[in-house]
């Protein structure tokens, strides 16, 4: 017995309600929803209530979407229509939003093979097809990458040997059409080829290369490339292919080469001209020192010939050139000591800090009576360092210190010190504090300055490379040297140096 129009579709309604996939049975040429499971129902995106309403009301946005058109065409044609990773928009939740769906309409024939309703069925691939756009995507920022960089890619089959390049592969290695291993590895120089091995052997443990060699191209003109590489196993842990990326880096090479050549040419040239420079201040030190000591002793000589004949305006002068010859002297001896300081080869020796301050007490000892100075320090640790340097340094320190004191109040000088993790190094921070005039805290770095006076010379004598000294010892030693004071109220320097150094020589 023929099954009636209604039972065909109860049978259909009972199909459809237990298939999770999205149908609907559209009846009539108005494709009046007949059917619609809930999966269906979900995807219109309308709410329910869809039964007994047609297919352009209900998704009047697909009208210029062609896909009335292909559903009409089942219902008269009969035959079947299929889209896979079709875009179609529909409005869900007031906004038209593209989807992705494979989708069929099936035409629903009674017994005399007339269409009387179509089935569509869909399957919802928005994600996978989003998926592979963005895979597409991606493919090709890294295609235009790769051109633009102007790099070659490959891929090789350990177990066949087969290699599929792209980019500017061939370019680089002077191949055409389908290469082999043989063919590349056939290009690498032969004082190169180990270094390739080597880096393959390795990359059959680690997974990954990367390697630098020498290749011949077709045209003879050597070049360096870089070469990286992945190697993938497959699931008991066997190399099957290695996928590669070469660079053309003969330019970089040809930089870097030429960039070493000047170095190496530069550093030769400062070596001669500090060279020349040292040996340059040891003669004018020596040939201006014996005359400057020349004028001193005939300038005693002829003071003590003269005796009590001199009146007192010319004992003046006989004073005034004394002092010019001193302050010559000193200024011979101080450019020679800061310019021989970069010389090497000065030995690394542990040595007391107090030993070294109190030595400069001493050395120090009429100056601190003649303005009744108060000396005041700390117990310092022993360091690392050149003993002949660190003397240097203090000595200039606690100097200046006396030196630059005010007229009527007596020099308070207090030296004190702290250690400190600096980096994972121990370091002493030594602070040598005093009341004397000061200067203005704008001159903080400027005093460090070679020849740089703050102060008249007729009113304090110097060179102007003491502080500049100082500073170039603290960084002989790996460390820093700094200053702080007023103008009126006193001076502060800090001086940060290393316990221990890491060479035997500075």
């Amino acid at each position: 017995m023929e099954q009636s129009l209604q039972e065909k579709l109860d049978l259909m309604q009972s199909v459809v309600e237990n298939t999770p996939l999205p149908v609907g049975v559209y009846l009539g040429e108005d494709l009046t929803i007949v059917l619609a499971n809930e999966a269906m129902i979900k995807t219109y995106g309308k709410g329910a209530g869809v039964i007994g309403k047609s297919y352009m009301e209900i998704l009047p946005e697909l009208e210029q979407q062609e896909i009335f058109n292909q559903a009409r065409s089942v219902l008269r044609t009969g035959i079947p229509f299929h889209a896979n990773n079709t875009r179609v928009d529909i409005t869900i939740d007031g906004i038209l939003k593209p989807h992705y769906f494979n989708y069929s309409f099936i035409p629903l024939k009674n017994s005399e093979g007339i269409t009387y309703a179509i089935m569509n069925t869909g399957a919802d691939v928005t994600d996978l097809s989003l998926a592979r756009q963005h895979i597409q995507e991606t493919e090709e920022k890294l295609r235009l990458a790769i051109t633009t960089a102007g790099l070659g890619t490959y891929e090789a089959d350990l177990v066949h040997g087969n290699i599929t390049t792209s980019g500017d592969f061939h370019n680089i290695w002077g191949t055409t059409g389908t290469v082999s291993r043989e063919d590349i590895t056939g290009r690498i120089h032969p004082d190169d080829v180990h270094i390739r091995d080597k880096a393959h052997l390795e990359a059959q443990t680690s997974g990954t290369m990367l390697y630098e060699v020498r290749i011949i191209p077709a045209e003879g003109v050597l070049r360096w490339v870089r070469i990286i590489g992945t190697i993938l196993k497959d699931e008991e842990g066997n190399p099957v292919t290695l996928l590669g990326i070469v660079q053309d880096i003969s330019d970089q090479k040809q930089f870097s080469e030429e960039l070493q050549k000047l170095v190496a040419e530069r550093t030769a040239e400062l070596k001669r001209s500090n060279e020349d420079l040292l040996q340059f201040a040891n003669i004018v030190s020596h040939d201006l020192k014996e005359p400057v000591r020349k004028i001193s002793f005939f300038n005693s000589l002829l003071k003590s010939r003269l005796g009590e004949s001199i009146d007192e305006k010319n004992v003046a002068y006989f004073e005034k050139i004394q002092q010019s010859t001193e302050r010559m002297t000193s200024i011979i001896e101080g450019v020679l000591n800061y310019s021989t300081l970069n010389k090497s080869g000065h030995d690394v020796k542990k040595m007391s800090l107090d030993t070294i301050i109190e030595n400069i007490k001493t050395d120090l000892e009429l100056i601190i009576q003649e303005k009744e100075a108060i000396l005041v320090k700390e117990n310092f640790p022993e360091i690392e360092g050149a003993p002949i340097l660190i003397h240097q340094l203090f000595y200039n320190l606690i100097h200046n210190a006396l030196k630059f004191s005010k007229p009527d109040d007596p020099p308070r000088v207090i030296i004190s010190c702290t250690e400190e993790m600096i980096d994972g190094n121990m370091h002493v921070r030594i602070v040598v504090k005093d009341n004397g005039i000061g200067f203005d805290i704008e001159h903080a770095q400027k005093i460090f300055s070679p020849f740089e006076r703050l102060h008249s010379k007729d009113e304090f004598e110097g060179t102007g490379l003491g502080l500049a000294l100082c500073q170039k010892i603290t960084e002989r030693h790996h460390g820093t040297i700094s200053a702080s004071g007023n103008k009126g109220n006193g001076a502060e320097f800090i001086v940060l140096l290393p316990l221990q150094q890491q060479s035997s020589t500075l």
